[in-house]
């Protein structure tokens, strides 16, 4: 990106107002955790956080929210609403417990001086060097949190924490923060978004990875999760495995300390896989495509470039997901004909009335239930659904044909209010075979229904 072009994105950043900025931020953020455009994500955050960190002209107070500020190292790891989370994340949610405990007990006199830091004029002659504040302050936190995870009578303390989630996160919380210089370095080693993890890429994280600090068990999956926020495809972390072992064969990549990506790539696509669920069971369709198709390659991806054992571990939850996926879909796959017959079905003249109507909620549901079918033909062998869903299209295909040639037809009815209604439904017909036929097609029914005059009905 050119010089001028990045200095017309921070101006525009920095008009937005506060809220417009820290919600832009989380978004982004957000986008990272998904794996979506991390290059792109990481350059408009650096942007914000430079504005927001920016001096202010009139040497104002440097007021900022200390516990941000203190725990920034752990946001790219952090996740929302989620009970079941993976190596190499943490819970945003147990921040504020972990950030209470070191006010209150933790690290009372670092924490006070921290804050105090942060309120002084950042002009004045004796200003604290606020990063070298910040740093001391993570290191005498990860500190704390290590004496009272440690075996001993401090660990009895955990339980005043809060919920169980708050005391399994704040050991690779003090972890994360420990390292934090280990893990910068990481990031700046580590190449841009990554299309395709080959072999080339794959021996240069590998030993952009070879840092004593990166390797132990706690802190290693926050490197990989690094890594996997780089890769367009984030099931290819288990390359890094698989290259380590010298071998596809599970039990020795378990063997290794990389054996975690194997966990850490089932874990997302089970993400996923409930992503997927949600959004069917709601009708949301717009993330369905993109959803089965990360599903789909890493179904397949683990499925070929790993020799599962059946009856292991990592096995049965490869299976799970796929069983997972068939039932979560196949009822709604199987059920989207009855609604397309319920839409166009031409009932008997007498039975449409003046206030008979098409719901549009309804007409768009249904085109949208008629693409997900469609689409689903392309991951359908893979995730199980096979049957089903070529069951399903071909059922579409002849009855959507039928349905609107007979429709278009009954145009030529003389009764104005059964004409209307059967506008209607050509409409909607027309709508359908844009989605399963193209616009070729759709634009032929379109024009044989302007077509259709009234007392003009072909004979045999």
């Amino acid at each position: 990106m050119s010089q001028p072009t990045i200095d017309r994105l921070r101006n525009y950043l920095g008009q937005l107002p506060p809220k417009a900025q820290a919600l832009l931020m989380r978004e982004f953020e957000r986008s990272i955790e998904r794996g979506e455009d991390v290059a792109v994500a990481n350059f408009v955050i650096e942007q914000l956080r430079s504005i927001v960190r920016a001096p202010s002209e009139d040497a104002t107070p440097r007021t900022a929210d200390p516990m941000r500020l203190l725990f920034r190292p752990l946001e790219p790891f952090l996740v929302e609403n989620t009970p079941n989370i993976r190596p190499g994340q943490i819970r945003r949610s147990s921040l504020a417990p972990v950030w209470l405990w070191l006010v209150r007990e933790g690290a009372p006199e670092d924490i006070r001086k921290f804050e105090a830091a942060l309120t002084h004029p950042a002009n004045a002659p004796d200003a604290p060097d606020l990063d070298r504040v910040t740093r001391a302050t993570q290191i005498a936190a990860s500190e704390a949190i290590a004496k009272i995870t440690a075996p001993g009578p401090d660990r009895q303390r955990l339980g005043r924490l809060g919920a169980p989630s708050v005391v399994e996160d704040i050991g690779p919380i003090g972890a994360v923060l420990k390292v934090r210089e280990a893990l910068d370095t990481l990031g700046i080693r580590l190449q841009g978004y990554m299309r395709e993890f080959e072999e080339s890429q794959v021996r240069s994280v590998l030993g952009a990875l070879n840092m004593p600090s990166l390797q132990s068990p706690q802190v290693l999956p926050f490197a990989l999760s690094l890594v996997m926020q780089r890769l367009g495809s984030p099931w290819q972390i288990i390359r890094l495995g698989i290259s380590v072992a010298g071998s596809d064969d599970e039990v020795r990549i378990a063997g290794t300390p990389l054996g975690v990506t194997v966990t850490m790539a089932i874990h997302d696509l089970s993400r996923v896989t409930n992503e997927l669920r949600a959004d069917i069971k709601r009708g949301q369709y717009k993330n369905i495509v993109n959803h089965l198709k990360t599903l789909h390659d890493g179904v397949r991806g683990l499925r070929t470039e790993l020799d599962f054992r059946t009856d292991s571990n990592w096995g049965r939850q490869l299976a799970a997901i796929r069983s997972d996926i068939s039932n979560g879909m196949k009822s709604e796959i199987d059920g989207v004909p009855g609604r397309v017959r319920r839409l166009l079905r031409q009932g008997p003249d007498k039975d449409v009335t003046a206030s008979s109507r098409l719901d549009p909620t309804e007409i768009d549901e249904t085109a949208a239930l008629i693409e997900f079918v469609a689409v689903c033909r392309n991951y359908a062998s893979e995730l199980a659904i096979n049957e089903v869903t070529l069951r399903s299209f071909t059922e579409l295909q002849q009855y959507i044909e039928t349905a609107t040639e007979n429709l278009v037809e009954s145009l030529r009815s003389t009764n104005p209010t059964v004409r209307a209604f059967r506008k209607m439904q050509v409409q909607a017909a027309i709508r359908f075979c844009d989605v399963l036929f193209g616009p070729d097609y759709a634009m032929l029914m379109s024009k044989a229904a302007d077509m259709a005059r009234p007392g003009e009905r072909k004979t045999g």
